[in-house]
């Protein structure tokens, strides 16, 4: 599913990040841990292909990224990945259902409603399908946005910090609905976190990978591509 060797990305002329290998099986779970600036959105997007690695080999899905561009890359994007940002960026224009259709756009596939309807409901949120983003609060707008990242059963899905400013009780269900949800469609699973709650509460699962960044002496500029990724509506591609 995921097999990394060398892999390394470079900011500018700044030092290079160098990442350790990692093998992480279909239906794995990786626990990606770093202090704020140790590369862990950097890693995410370069598995996601939304950066072009400086430095190794990535193989993701069945394919080495760097081959491919454009909207090859985009399309394979589409299909395979499924992402929980920590900025949720659902459109405040758009009804709950059509942020989900959203998905179906980015991979070229015709809407499906009734598969919309059965993601929100699988993460118990059916009944806000006609909802803004406004309306919603902060717990219900998570799960609208785990629906839209498993929406088309990606094999692959990545969440950022997703218990951040969460309580105890939040966060493991939080934590909870994403394990059970990347269960559900069969994907494997890359939890990028600072939170030793999120740590504790994986400590059980089976054949757990780890890859701490905190070693990395590089240092990360803020932001990341991917806030944006899956979240474009047609009149934003350009």
């Amino acid at each position: 599913m995921i097999r990394t060797r060398g892999l390394a990305y470079r900011y500018g002329a700044g030092p290079q990040l160098q990442f350790a290998d990692v093998d992480l099986p279909q239906g794995g779970t990786l626990l990606l841990q770093g202090r704020s600036g140790a590369g862990k959105s950097t890693w995410l997007a370069l598995v996601a292909g939304l950066r072009a690695a400086t430095g190794g080999d990535l193989f993701v899905a069945g394919i080495q990224l760097g081959t491919q561009r454009g909207a090859e890359l985009d399309a394979w994007r589409a299909r395979c990945i499924g992402f929980l940002p920590q900025k949720l960026h659902l459109s405040s224009a758009l009804t709950v259902a059509d942020n989900l259709a959203l998905a179906y756009f980015a991979a070229g596939r015709p809407r499906d409603d009734a598969a919309i309807a059965q993601a929100l409901a699988q993460v118990g949120v059916a009944e806000l399908a006609g909802r803004k983003p406004h309306q919603l609060s902060g717990g219900q707008a998570q799960r609208v946005a785990l629906a839209r990242a498993v929406l088309l059963q990606p094999e692959l899905l990545l969440a950022d910090e997703p218990t951040a400013s969460l309580d105890d009780e939040a966060a493991a269900d939080a934590l909870a609905l994403l394990q059970t949800s990347a269960a559900t469609c069969g994907a494997s699973l890359v939890i990028a976190t600072h939170d030793q709650r999120v740590v504790q509460a994986l400590a059980g699962v089976p054949r757990l990978q780890r890859l701490d960044l905190n070693a990395n002496p590089a240092q990360a500029p803020g932001g990341s591509d991917l806030n944006q990724m899956g979240t474009q509506r047609p009149a934003d591609k350009r």
